[in-house]
């Protein structure tokens, strides 16, 4: 098969309401046998990338696929092809999983995977599955610095994972302090802080990496050396910069309208799932919205959404 056709794949990121995902091991009679990859297939003449996920699901596992959400688009080039690899987060099925082909099967937790040899294709799709669904913006500039960080601590104990710390108007010296406590504070229990736009204060503290503005975006000729990195973005472009530029996640916005930008003009769900079609890296929905907005934002190509207000 000639690498310069790309084949169109369907695959399945089965997750369990504990997270965990399922591996599945390829049969001995297949290309890169023994290798482990998430469950799916070709996509056929005259399919949908969704209806060949759920065909694929059936024929392999003989399970009824009911909730699909698309999600990542990656594509890779093998020794023996290039394949476009759409990737959907399957949430509800029926029927009993067994392997019509043979193959073994494992569930994993994001950030521990214990199988080995993984397909190379899905190194990024592992570590996208270890981001949480909820990203939480700062707002100690409304609530106060020590109102901000009792009500963070509770929000932490009850199972936050991911906060970006976003206070322009704080002068250096408090932010700085305050960046040092958010850290220790979450990090203590198992989460992890982004700063907004200053890379050099994220490495002082402790970080664990940095979201870039859309100026940021635009100007930088690399990836900043973090562990995290995430862009803000407004449009396809943007997007697409910031999938180039190596970014792990982006933030898409405003997709309602705000309360800090009043009348001012809002992307809307459908432009929202046009822009995030088809991005290789996870993009959370960003403005005027609720936490009870997830599904929503699930069921048009988002990875989770973001809040500011509505976190706290």
């Amino acid at each position: 098969m000639s690498k310069d056709k790309v084949v169109e794949v369907s695959a399945a990121v089965l997750q369990r309401p504990d997270g965990c995902f399922l591996l599945a091991q390829r049969p001995p009679d297949k290309i890169w046998a023994g290798y482990w990859e998430f469950p799916g297939g070709k996509v056929e003449p005259g399919e949908t990338a969704h209806h060949a996920l759920v065909r694929e699901l059936h024929e392999e596992l003989g399970i009824t696929v009911h909730t699909a959400y698309p999600w990542l688009t990656r594509v890779f080039t093998y020794p023996h092809a290039t394949v476009r690899l759409n990737f959907f987060r399957v949430t509800e099925w029926s029927g009993e999983m067994h392997p019509h082909e043979g193959q073994q099967f494992a569930w994993q937790q994001p950030g521990h995977a214990n199988v080995a040899p993984i397909l190379p294709a899905n190194a990024p799709i592992l570590r996208a599955l270890e981001l949480p669904t909820l990203y939480a913006i700062s707002n100690a500039a409304q609530l106060g610095v020590e109102s901000f960080l009792t009500i963070l601590q509770t929000r932490l104990d009850a199972g936050l994972k991911l906060i970006q710390l976003r206070e322009k108007d704080l002068p250096g010296e408090q932010l700085r302090s305050l960046a040092q406590r958010v850290v220790a504070l979450s990090h203590a229990r198992g989460a992890k802080v982004l700063l907004n736009g200053d890379v050099a204060l994220a490495r002082e503290v402790g970080a664990d990496g940095v979201q870039l503005t859309s100026t940021q975006l635009a100007d930088m000729k690399e990836r900043p050396d973090v562990d995290r990195c995430a862009a803000s973005c407004h449009n396809s472009q943007e997007l697409r910069r910031a999938e180039a530029l190596g970014c792990d996640f982006a933030l898409l916005s405003p997709v309602l309208p705000t309360q800090s930008h009043p009348g001012a003009a809002h992307l809307g769900w459908e432009n929202f799932a046009a822009i995030a079609a088809g991005s290789s890296i996870p993009v959370y929905a960003l403005g005027g919205l609720k936490q009870e907005d997830m599904p929503n934002a699930w069921k048009h190509g988002a990875h989770g959404i973001a809040l500011l207000r509505q976190a706290w």
